[in-house]
């Protein structure tokens, strides 16, 4: 009954994952959860319990509650093989019996935008250990960016769709031409972008996706804080210890009320309350700080207090939407989406900041806005017209060297898409290269990314190989006069290479791997 009630209160499962003490997976989302908060003592102890793991991707391996670690592909692997196969469990069960395999769908897998390209290199790799993803079968797994999931979805929405709270009637216009900033406010990160609206409803994006990792963890993590200040002297620190499982509860407690604007009261556990009055009663415990009080079994934070802990997320959207609003842009909405949306004190934050220059918005059940979007983005990825792209893609710099009396210059660097450039959805491009030696049977293509803007070498600092091939060229007998043909096809998340030998057809491709290994 717990379960299912806390189920209803959020449609979006949390990203949680239990492992037994060996390190074999159990349960995903609310099962995991509810799992791990109802474990005793040493059988909570010796279990992996992991939450809120998503910004640990770029981590080599993942604390859990319990202190112990865990391979960080390892845990996002099994997370998507749990997925995969319930979905694909669902899907059998209202389809009278039919058996399908992973490869019978498309998957869209929605990341930040704020991620670098390694982390979602690091995505597709665990969506094909847990497979999701099979050999040949690659372009079956869509890699959406979360703000213009939701974007997509928002835009269809009626003026219905939106939370009114103080006034109500707007909607988002559809029209050409309407420019609006979206705010994805997650657990994770926050993801600032601005779309416009092009003629036939296509989204362009006009700036690229800034942001940071000050989510609504940030609030858990400094309301956290504030436990360690009242229960001082490391009692805190020795009850997160040895009652993991119940500070879990704790905290489940806390992200539901963190959503209202007004005093809340937290239950005490019970372990809490026997460990701190070993110290002292527990009463002296809130004589020293502001914001808190002991009320009778439960601890009472006053509606200041809980705004305090979101001082430094609030900061920092403020700051990032403020640096938009001063460029040359026609701004008409802000559009606030993700579970973090949920909290009426970022909601208030944002419409007292700029209520005067835009109309904010906020879907209801703001939680769903990325996955139904992501649904509409596999469906016609063309909705998102055109994205702003780093520099991703550079050769190997070198010396010169001379063949047949001919000087060259050795893997010197060429661009191949720019900082800020707009890039087409599925846009792809044509290189032509030729040989440098008449009897050449083999040509390899190295790639390499940069946020630098004219390295000449890509062996300068701040240039990382990302990819590289090599492709077979068995016919010689037009000697220089012979072609490569290389495409370089862009626009999605993810960028991919093939090049082709035109006197033999033969081929070789890669998608670029952006995973940079140190």
């Amino acid at each position: 009954m717990l379960r299912l009630k806390i189920g209803k209160e959020t449609p979006k499962t949390p990203t949680c994952i239990l492992f037994d003490e060996h390190g074999e997976f159990m349960k995903f989302g609310y099962e995991a959860k509810m799992a791990y908060v109802e474990m005793r003592g040493e059988n909570a102890r010796k279990h992996l319990y992991f939450e809120c793991f998503k910004m640990s991707l770029y981590d080599v391996t993942i604390k859990a509650a319990n202190g112990k670690s865990m391979k960080a592909l390892k845990v996002f692997t099994e997370a998507l093989r749990y997925l995969k196969e319930d979905a694909l469990e669902t899907i059998a069960a209202n389809t009278e019996g039919r058996r399908f395999i992973a490869s019978d769908f498309t998957w869209v897998l929605t990341v930040p935008a704020i991620w670098d390209p390694s982390a979602k290199q690091f995505m597709r790799e665990a969506a094909t250990q847990a497979g999701i993803v099979t050999k040949g079968k690659e372009d079956k797994l869509v890699i959406a960016l979360e703000p213009e999931a939701a974007s997509v979805w928002c835009k269809k929405l009626p003026a219905e769709g939106f939370i009114t709270e103080n006034r109500g009637g707007d909607s988002l216009d559809r029209s050409p031409g309407t420019q609006y900033i979206i705010v994805d406010c997650g657990g994770g990160t926050i993801d600032i972008t601005v779309h416009e609206v092009l003629d036939g409803g296509a989204l362009k994006e006009l700036h690229k996706a800034s942001g940071n990792d000050l989510g609504g963890q940030t609030v858990d993590k400094k309301f956290k804080e504030f436990l360690r200040e009242i229960f001082c002297d490391g009692l805190w620190d020795e009850y997160e210890s040895n009652y993991p499982s119940e500070v879990q509860r704790m905290m489940y407690d806390f992200m539901v009320l963190k959503q209202v604007n007004e005093d809340v009261q937290i239950t005490c556990p019970f372990n809490l309350g026997k460990v701190a009055q070993k110290k002292k009663d527990i009463e002296e415990f809130f004589e020293t700080v502001e914001g808190a009080s002991w009320n009778d079994g439960s601890i009472k934070i006053t509606k200041d207090k809980m705004r305090s802990f979101f001082d430094e997320s609030l900061n920092s959207i403020t700051k990032s939407i403020r640096d938009i609003l001063s460029k040359d842009f026609r701004i008409e909405f802000i559009l606030l989406v993700g579970g973090y949306a949920q909290s009426k004190i970022l909601r208030k934050h944002i419409k007292n900041q700029f209520g005067r220059q835009c109309k904010v918005l906020c879907p209801y059940r703001a939680q769903e806005a990325i996955v139904k979007g992501a649904v509409m983005f596999g469906r016609n990825p063309e909705v998102v017209a055109s994205r702003k792209k780093f520099d991703e893609s550079r050769h190997k710099a070198g010396k010169k060297f001379t063949i047949t009396n001919v000087e060259w210059c050795n893997d010197i660097f060429r661009k191949l898409v720019e900082i800020d450039e707009d890039v087409g959805w599925n846009e792809s491009r044509e290189y032509i290269f030729g040989p440098i030696e008449a009897d050449l049977t083999g040509v390899t293509f190295k790639f390499f990314q940069t946020e630098r803007n004219n390295p000449p070498y890509v062996d300068d600092w701040g240039v990382e190989e990302i990819g590289s091939f090599i492709l077979d060229m068995p016919e010689t007998k037009s000697g220089m006069n012979r072609e490569v043909k290389v495409e370089i096809r862009f626009g999605s998340t993810e960028m991919t290479a093939t090049a082709t030998d035109i006197d033999s057809m033969a081929a070789a491709s890669i998608t670029l791997d952006f995973m940079i290994k140190s």
